[in-house]
This record gives C-alpha cells, sequence and structure tokens, in this order.
C-alpha cells in the first residue's frame, strides 16, 4: 500500500501518524470488528481505523494523557457511534475490557513512547530544547515526575537508568555531575538539567550529530512513566483477549523497546518452555501466537521526508492462533 502523504500532512492536530498504512494492513480489519488503540494520542491511527468500521464495528481509544484525550474526542467526533474513549494504562488490558463487558476483540495498536504533540508541548517537559518544569509525565495525574528523580534518586539509581534506558556510556559522570549540582540548589527546568548533563561531558561527545542530553532525558521520561515495565504484561494481556486470527501491531522507537517485544512475540509464539535438551515437552504450554513479522517493519523513504520523527520506528505484528 502506497504511502498517504495526505495523511502525513494533516498537522491540525500537530501529530503525524508514523506507519500507518502497514499498521492498517497489519490489523487486517474487519468492518464489523473490535479494535483497540492502546496508545490514543491524537488518534491518527485510531481515525483511519474509525473510517473502516461500519455500524456494527468498535474502536476503544486508551490513553493515560487527559489531553490526548480531549483531542481524540474532536477528532474522531464523526465516529463517535463507534468509538469509545478510555483513560488508563495499556496494561491495564484486562481491567479495560472486563469494564466494557468484552471477552476477546480482533485486534490491538499499541504505538509507544511519546508522541509527537507531547514533544512539542514545551510545558510538558519531554523536550531538551525548550525550558520547562521538569515534569515528564504522560498521565498527569500521577504522582513521580522527572523533578522527583533528578532530585531525590541516589546516584546509583540515576547512573543505572541513564545506562540501562538511555544506553548513555557516560552515566557515571553524568549521574555524579546531577548529585552535584543538586546539593547546591534544586534542579527544576529542562534546559537546566540540559546544561548538567553537556558540563559533564567530555567535548568529543558534544560535537556528536546527536543532542548530547537525548539519552538522559530518554532514560529519565522511561523511569517516570515505568514504559519498558509494562510492555511485557500488556503483550501477554493481548495474547489472552484476542479473537483467534485477531492481530497485535506494536510500533517502538529505541532498541530497548523492540528487544523486549521482539523476544515476548517469540515466546508466545513458541510455547514450550522445556529445555532442549528434553526428548519430549512435559510442560504442555502451547503456543498462543504466531510472527507475522519476522523482521519488523520500518518507514518507507518516502514517509520519512514528510515524518523524519518516523526514522527509529519499527513495527512488529503476531497474530493469535
Amino acid at each position: 500500500m502506497a504511502f498517504d502523504k495526505n495523511a502525513a500532512e494533516d498537522q491540525s492536530y500537530g501529530h503525524k501518524p508514523v506507519l500507518l498504512d502497514e499498521c492498517l494492513e497489519a490489523l487486517a480489519i474487519r468492518p464489523d470488528g473490535i479494535y483497540l488503540d492502546g496508545t490514543l494520542g491524537r488518534a491518527g491511527h485510531s481515525l483511519e481505523i474509525a473510517r473502516r468500521l461500519t455500524e456494527g464495528g468498535r474502536l476503544i481509544g486508551v490513553d493515560r494523557d487527559e489531553t490526548a484525550l480531549a483531542a481524540a474526542e474532536v477528532r474522531l467526533a464523526e465516529f463517535r457511534d463507534r468509538v469509545t474513549l478510555v483513560h488508563s494504562n495499556f496494561s491495564c488490558i484486562h481491567q479495560i475490557l472486563d469494564e466494557l463487558g468484552l471477552e476477546k476483540i480482533d485486534g490491538m495498536l499499541f504505538d509507544l513512547g511519546v508522541s509527537s504533540p507531547q514533544l512539542d508541548d514545551a510545558e510538558r517537559g519531554f523536550s531538551y530544547m525548550n525550558d520547562a518544569p521538569l515534569d515528564m509525565r504522560m498521565d498527569r495525574t500521577a504522582a513521580l515526575t522527572a523533578r522527583e528523580v533528578v532530585n531525590f534518586w541516589s546516584y546509583e539509581e540515576l547512573r543505572r537508568i541513564l545506562f540501562e534506558y538511555g544506553e548513555e556510556r557516560y552515566a557515571p559522570v553524568i549521574a555524579k555531575n546531577i548529585v552535584r549540582e543538586r546539593e547546591a540548589a534544586p534542579i527544576e527546568t529542562t534546559l537546566r538539567l540540559t546544561e548538567i548533563i553537556k558540563k559533564a561531558m567530555p567535548p568529543a561527545a558534544l560535537r556528536e550529530k546527536q543532542h548530547p542530553a537525548k539519552r538522559s532525558f530518554q532514560a529519565i521520561r522511561i523511569a517516570v512513566n515505568g514504559e519498558l515495565d509494562e510492555l511485557e504484561p500488556m503483550m501477554e494481556a493481548a495474547a489472552d483477549r484476542l479473537n483467534p486470527g485477531g492481530r497485535l501491531a506494536v510500533i517502538s522507537f529505541h532498541s530497548l523497546e523492540d528487544r523486549i517485544i521482539k523476544k515476548t512475540m517469540q515466546r508466545l509464539a513458541t510455547g514450550c518452555t522445556c529445555p532442549p535438551e528434553f526428548p519430549v515437552c512435559v510442560c504442555g504450554k502451547q503456543p498462543k501466537m504466531k510472527l507475522v513479522t519476522r523482521k519488523p517493519v520500518v518507514s518507507t523513504a518516502a514517509e520519512l521526508e514528510y515524518n523524519p520523527r518516523a526514522r527509529s520506528a519499527k513495527l512488529r505484528v503476531a497474530e493469535k492462533v
């Protein structure tokens, strides 16, 4: 399917849905099916799913960001009779479907990470390019903020998350510099944190193409929102709540996410957990899914021309057996 330039250029909502055509193809949408978009964002994917549903079809849009839900109310107004919006986290699939009285559904889509509107809204504190209070919460009702992580987590925890979640090779010296600076005065804003990170890095690192604070900001954001902790439970729940033939499509934006998605899909598609040396299976576990994509689907050159943020996106798809 060709890349939809019109969808990519729909800027009125500040969002360009990533891998849109590929997601729609992956979900194999039936007009009377029931689908869940677990990361609603500005409803770019949801809008196109809803357009393909008839009166008997249903779309459940989930997001933990109330701002995203309010924007989706407007964007999906034309199809509101077939759309249910839910303020929740995608890790709560069982609870969401139970409360809606749905045992099984026909497809689920998850577009991970921070959305373009969240990045572009300086007040949310996700960006290292604009000054704002240190927040980084996707759900503004959540208690933990980036300010608390930066100012109160121990050196050891800061070093760990910078290294593990940000894959930052200068994690020890950056963590040490954060602890030193916060002893003098609390670190309150994104630009002050950015300067502290930059001061800790050698000149060669500052000359790299990638912004010196990118990896650290990613790490802190992941810690604040518990993003990696929720992936495996989400996929387990999806495997339990999909109808046979139902599709699970997951878009990730960095290697940590993609690694978890890949390994979990492979495990769900394998079933048996017996050691390789066992002559016969004794665990009795059967595959729940089959892999639709052996390798991740990535953006075309045409999409990247209109949406550079899609450069790191990877789509993996599995089907319920």
